[in-house]
C-alpha cells in the first residue's frame, strides 16, 4: 500500500476560535499562520496521521489590546510557547461524511488527549490538474486545562471570560506524493 501526503492549502485553509464574553455574548478571532500535513494509505482518510501546528503570534480578535494581553504570560504566552500542536492518534468513521479526530493537542505544553468532529467535503482535481481534499473541524476546549487562567470578576460578581473556548477550522489539503510501502 502507498503512503500519500497531502500538504495543508494554507490559503484555502481558516483557523477560528470563539469564546463567550460577560456570558452575554462572544468574541471571536482567528489565527492567520499555522503548517500541516497528512499521511494517508492510498486515499484512505480513516487511516489519516494529522500533524498541525498554529503560530500562537498570529492571533487576531481585531483588537490590538486584547491581542496583545492573548499573547501575554495571562494566557498562551507567546514568547515562551509560540506553537499549538496537534497530533492524531485516530480517525474514526461516524456515519457519512462525519468522522471523530482523536488525538493529542497541546498548548503551552500541556499536552491533553481530545476529539474533534470532522465532516468531509470531498476530493476534487482543481483545473492544475491537483487532487484535493476538504474538511471541516469543530470542536471545544477547556481553557484551564492548559494554563489559560486569567480572569476577572466584574463589579456585579459576574465572570469576564468563559473556561469553554469552541473553535472551528476549514482545512483544504493538496495530494503531493506517494511512497511505497515494504
Amino acid at each position: 500500500m502507498a503512503t500519500q501526503k497531502w500538504a495543508l492549502d494554507a490559503a484555502h485553509t481558516e483557523i477560528m476560535f470563539k469564546v463567550r464574553h460577560l456570558m452575554i455574548s462572544n468574541v471571536s478571532g482567528h489565527f492567520s499562520k499555522f503548517d500541516g500535513n497528512v499521511e494517508t494509505n492510498g486515499d484512505d482518510f480513516t487511516t489519516a496521521k494529522v500533524n498541525f501546528s498554529i503560530d500562537v503570534d498570529s492571533i487576531s480578535t481585531n483588537n490590538e489590546q486584547r491581542d496583545g494581553h492573548l499573547k501575554s504570560p495571562d494566557f498562551f504566552d507567546a514568547a515562551n510557547h509560540p506553537k499549538i500542536v496537534f497530533e492524531s492518534t485516530k480517525l474514526e468513521k461516524a456515519d457519512g461524511d462525519n468522522y471523530k479526530l482523536y488525538g493529542k493537542l497541546t498548548i503551552r505544553e500541556t499536552t491533553k488527549d481530545v476529539t474533534f468532529h470532522v465532516e468531509f467535503g470531498g476530493l476534487q482535481k482543481d483545473p492544475w490538474g491537483n487532487f484535493r481534499a476538504g474538511f471541516t473541524i469543530d470542536g471545544k476546549v477547556n481553557r484551564k486545562e492548559y494554563g489559560l487562567h486569567w480572569d476577572a470578576v466584574t463589579e456585579t460578581g459576574g465572570i469576564m471570560l468563559a473556561d469553554e473556548v469552541k473553535f472551528q477550522a476549514n482545512a483544504e489539503f493538496i495530494k503531493v506524493a506517494a511512497a511505497v510501502m515494504a
